[in-house]
């Protein structure tokens, strides 16, 4: 009988936080918070201390059947500290909505995952409520200007500044702010987004400090006037207000994993509708801290990886210096066609078909010039006539490969993998380069992505989404990076299309302008921004005992 993943959290004994500080020689460079979860310094990222080296943890197209990535980012780390190196991990903080919602939470599985996972499930160091609070500052004060007076002539109907909310909840999607009697302010239509997905939350997680991070507020856009002219936080001179308010968010958070590896969690955009990467605060600190950082990016290499590449590679001056990309037996038979009830039964000729997803995730990754390994995260049902296939089909088309099986066994689990990445690190340098030039047109970027990245026909537009592009490069905003917003469960826009579709376009309804993070974002598909729950969410079936312990966690 399998142990929850919540019931080996509270069967290990943690070490006290101050433990794993004085591990990393910062135990007077941390705040405590609680027993088992610290801040950490920003002094730290100035240290003298040459960086480590950076290894990024991606995968196929996610699947209902699971691929681990985060698991398997653990218990890399895990495993990395197992064969004897000094080994940091830095995470994404699990946002509430998937939590409460059908996709569980971000803190890994089995003997490969991050404690305490309650806290880092729920609320944690209060950093996203503090990202809310921040985002929807600016939402009160922008309409509080314009029912004052509206001194920048704020065209109330181009607001474009949404409020946010960190859960799922499609009632929010769009709504009328301001109804009743003038006291309350102008009526005018509004919308929110998930916290996760708001611009607060990708500058924070791409500022390098304080005053970068002031500088990101600044530039955001909140909205137009009636003759076209941006209005920014810089206009409403309300930066220091918002600045004030993440200043205690903004340093890093410090926890440990099953076995004790210290892990850096920091920051949590979505990588379907933001850009996927913990903060660049927590992957600087990290490198000062390590000889190997481990990190991860969401979801598929056509998502979290292409972006942790080309938007926070290129704006933290990073260079990565190995890649895993992680594939499941399991997954690859749902992209072979396979229904999820019928995943337990052995199945290579599905594996024949589904093996395509992974090439096309390892092709896109070899374009950026950064050496990789295939990690094959192991499931118990997975046979050997399954296992088989898979490792042979990796090493006669020559993709480095190795069985991981760090859910089951942690860090012991993992050090063959470890020391494949440790040696491919000494024999390949690499050749990093992000994949379009910041002085390429808009189009010229996106179809760089949607060509070499999920192997698309092309790119079509919207007439709104044409119009947005040009009325961007109007204004002087032709040099920012994009992030594209589409479906993980595709390399299409269609989550329904499995596998490597072939001769597909990629449609663009809208764009939108972070100014701040310095990127914008084109909505592919029928991708929102604001997700909903579930017919039965996982909400169900959690519980608080008497006692004070949490049940129905994962």
């Amino acid at each position: 009988m399998f142990k929850s993943d919540l019931e080996i959290a509270q069967a290990t004994t943690l070490l006290p936080i101050i433990e794993i500080g004085r591990h990393l020689g910062i135990e007077d460079k941390i705040e405590q918070y609680g027993h088992y979860k610290a801040k950490i310094s920003l002094d730290v990222m100035k240290s003298p201390h040459p960086n480590g080296k950076l290894i990024l943890v991606t995968a196929i197209s996610p699947t209902k059947a699971g691929e681990g990535k985060t698991t398997t980012t653990v218990g890399l780390g895990q495993g990395l500290t197992h064969i004897g190196k000094k080994a940091v991990i830095a995470l994404r903080e699990p946002s509430l909505g998937p939590v409460m919602g059908i996709k569980g939470g971000a803190a890994g599985g089995g003997l490969s995952q991050v404690l305490p996972m309650e806290d880092l499930n729920l609320h944690f160091t209060g950093d996203i409520h503090a990202i809310t609070t921040a985002n929807n500052a600016i939402c009160a004060l922008v309409d509080n200007h314009i029912y004052q007076g509206n001194e920048l002539g704020i065209d109330p109907e181009r607001v474009v500044f949404k409020r946010c909310l960190d859960m799922n909840d499609r009632a929010l999607r769009e709504v009328t702010i301001g109804q009743g009697p003038k006291t309350n302010g102008v009526e005018r239509k509004d919308g929110f987004n998930i916290t996760v997905a708001s611009e607060i939350m990708a500058v924070f997680c791409l500022a390098k400090d304080y005053d970068d991070l002031r500088h990101r507020i600044q530039r955001i856009i909140v909205a137009y006037t009636k003759e076209g002219k941006p209005v920014t936080v810089c206009d409403l001179k309300i930066e220091g207000s918002i600045v004030m308010l993440l200043a205690e968010a903004i340093k890093p958070n410090l926890v440990q994993t099953v076995e004790h590896t210290p892990v850096i969690v920091h920051g949590g955009p979505f990588a379907n509708i933001a850009h996927g990467c913990n903060s660049v605060i927590a992957t600087q600190t990290a490198l000062k801290l390590a000889d190997y950082v481990v990190t991860e990016a969401g979801f598929g290499a056509d998502l979290g990886a292409e972006k942790f590449f080309n938007i926070k590679c290129r704006e933290a001056g990073l260079t990565p210096d190995a890649v895993v990309i992680v594939a499941t037996i399991r997954a690859l038979k749902m992209h072979g066609g396979v229904n999820e009830n019928e995943l337990k039964d052995e199945n290579v000729e599905a594996l024949v078909k589904g093996v395509d997803n992974l090439a096309k995730h390892i092709e896109s990754v070899t374009q950026f010039g950064v050496p990789y390994v295939v990690a094959i995260n192991h499931f118990i049902h997975d046979t050997t006539a399954e296992v088989e296939f898979l490792l042979n089909w990796c090493q006669e088309n020559g993709h480095p490969v190795c069985l991981s099986k760090g859910w089951a066994e942690g860090g012991a689990g993992v050090s063959d993998l470890a020391r494949q990445v440790v040696k491919l690190i000494d024999e390949k340098k690499a050749n990093f380069k992000p994949i379009y030039e910041r002085n390429e047109s808009f189009e010229e970027k996106v179809e760089k992505i949607a060509k070499q990245v999920y192997g698309a026909r092309g790119v079509v537009y919207t007439n709104e989404a044409k119009a947005t592009l040009n009325e961007l490069r109007d204004l002087g905003y032709g040099d920012l990076l994009v992030c594209m917003a589409k479906t993980p469960a595709s390399l299409t826009d269609d989550p329904t299309r499995m596998g490597r579709p072939t001769d597909f376009d990629i449609t663009i309804n809208e764009v939108r302008i972070s100014a701040g993070a310095g990127f914008i974002v084109l909505l592919a598909g029928g991708v929102m921004t604001m997700p909903g729950l579930p017919k039965q969410p996982s909400a169900l079936k959690m519980d608080l005992t008497a006692d004070g312990a949490y049940v129905g966690l994962f």
